[in-house]
């Protein structure tokens, strides 16, 4: 396993246990929501990280537990594509737990892809791109829903989520290299 993955896997690892003790006090009631109410609440994320970015924090929660919120919110989205959304909380904690794990390994395999064809260019970021490029494919996910789901010439919505989340756990694997230096 090289570096990138192995920071993947602990940035994912730390996501998915709020998940599942999440799925632990409400269960996966989160089935009931449409993917434009996902794509904004990991809009309301973003943004919420670019106002710490840029203000004051009066609130006192940090940019790490938006992140997380945002990888969660993603890996949701992509399930709530796949099944639809529902009227009611109808998967146990079990197949929540598979559906999350099969979404993880699936942008894994994309961002090892992507990290061998940019050769790992985004260790070379500044934090603040990750969130505008996060709330630029939020931009971009809104409207393909806005058309419908269809697009001319453009990857879809679930490729905007898998972006997303991909994202987020640069800006996790940043923050921990950063915190770890000083």
């Amino acid at each position: 396993m090289n570096k990138t993955e192995k920071q993947f896997d602990d940035s994912i690892k730390e996501c998915r246990e709020i998940f599942n003790k999440k799925l632990k006090d409400y269960g996966a009631a989160w089935r009931i929501m449409r993917p434009t109410s996902l794509t904004d609440q990991i809009y309301i994320k973003a943004n919420r990280i670019r106002t710490l970015e840029t203000k004051e924090n009066l609130v006192g929660e940090g940019i790490r537990s938006e992140l997380i919120g945002i990888i969660n919110y993603c890996i949701i989205a992509l399930i709530q594509l796949e099944l639809g959304y529902s009227e009611t909380d109808d998967i146990d904690t079990e197949k929540a737990q598979t559906l999350y794990d099969k979404y993880v390994e699936r942008t894994k395999k994309l961002l090892a892809k992507k990290n061998h064809d940019y050769d790992e260019a985004w260790r070379q970021m500044r934090n603040e791109s990750y969130t505008d490029l996060i709330l630029m494919k939020i931009h971009r996910t809104k409207q393909i829903e806005n058309n419908g789901g269809k697009t001319l010439i453009s990857e879809g919505i679930d490729a905007n989520y898998y972006d997303m989340l991909n994202y987020a756990v640069f800006y996790m694997i940043q923050q921990q290299l950063q915190h770890n230096q000083e």
